[in-house]
C-alpha cells in the first residue's frame, strides 16, 4: 500500500484551495456531465451492460486535446461502476514494479486509471498487456540462469487510459482497449451551462449572460489553460 500510495500522490503533495474547489465542482455522475453527449450515451449504455452482468467494464481509452474532462470522466465511470479508482501516469510508471504494486492491490472491478499513457516505457506496456487480457500478471523472478517466470492472477478490473496523443499508442496496446472514446471541443452553450453549474457548486448565483461572458475565456475547452485550446 506505501508503494502505491508514492506512486498516485506526489512526493510532496502541496493541498491549496483550487485543489478543494476543483473537487468541489467536478461531477460525479453521467447526469451532471455536461458536454460530450456522445460519450455519455455511450458510456452509461456500456456501464449499465457492465453491471447486469456484474463484471468490470471493459477497458477503457479516453483520447482528445488537454483540458476536456478526461480524468473527469475517468472518476465519472468509477463512480458510477460503484468501484475504487487508483490513479497513476505514464512517467511515473518507471519500472514494471512500480505497476505490479498497483494491479496486485486493485480489488474486484476496480478502476485503475492511467493518465498520459502514451509515456509508457515498453518494459511496463509489456507487463500490462496479460493484465488486461488474461487479468495475469507475469513477473520474472531472479536473474541469469536462475531466473524464472511466476504468474499471478489479478481480479477482474478495467483500465481507463487518458492520452493527448492517440497516434503515440503502440497497436498491440491500443487494440486491448475495448471502448474508445474522442472528447471534443466544447460548444459555447455546454460552457455556460457548465459555468453555472460551478457556480451552484461554490454556492454563487450567475445569469446566463456572465457565464457566456466567462465561458469565451475558455477557449472551448472546460478546464484547460488557454494555450492548450485551438487557435483563433
Amino acid at each position: 500500500m506505501i508503494e502505491a500510495d508514492r506512486l498516485i500522490a506526489p512526493e510532496n503533495p502541496v493541498f491549496r484551495d483550487e485543489d478543494v474547489i476543483d473537487r468541489a465542482i467536478r461531477p460525479k455522475k453521467l447526469a451532471d456531465y455536461e458536454g460530450q453527449e456522445h460519450v455519455s450515451d455511450q458510456m452509461e449504455i456500456f456501464i449499465k451492460a457492465a453491471q447486469l452482468r456484474n463484471e468490470a467494464l471493459d477497458h477503457l481509452l479516453i483520447f482528445g486535446p488537454p483540458g476536456l474532462g478526461k480524468t473527469t470522466l475517468a472518476n465519472i465511470v468509477a463512480n458510477e461502476m460503484e468501484v475504487n479508482i487508483r490513479t497513476t501516469s505514464g512517467p511515473v510508471l518507471e519500472k514494471a514494479g512500480d505497476l505490479a504494486a498497483l494491479l496486485t492491490n486493485l480489488e474486484e472491478n476496480d478502476v485503475l486509471f492511467i493518465d498520459e499513457i502514451h509515456r509508457l516505457s515498453p518494459m511496463v506496456e509489456e507487463v500490462l498487456y496479460p493484465a488486461m487480457e488474461d487479468y495475469q500478471l507475469d513477473i520474472m523472478i531472479g536473474e541469469g540462469p536462475a531466473a524464472r517466470s511466476i504468474k499471478i492472477d489479478l481480479p477482474p478490473f478495467t483500465l481507463i487510459g487518458a492520452t493527448t496523443r492517440a497516434g503515440s499508442l503502440t497497436s498491440p496496446l491500443r487494440d486491448r482497449f475495448g471502448i474508445v472514446q474522442r472528447l471534443e471541443y466544447y460548444k459555447i452553450g455546454d460552457l455556460q451551462n457548465i459555468v453555472q453549474r460551478s457556480a451552484r457548486c461554490l454556492g454563487l448565483s450567475m445569469d446566463r449572460r456572465c457565464a457566456r461572458n466567462r465561458s469565451t475565456c475558455s477557449r472551448y475547452a472546460s478546464y484547460c489553460k488557454p494555450s492548450a485550446a485551438p487557435r483563433s
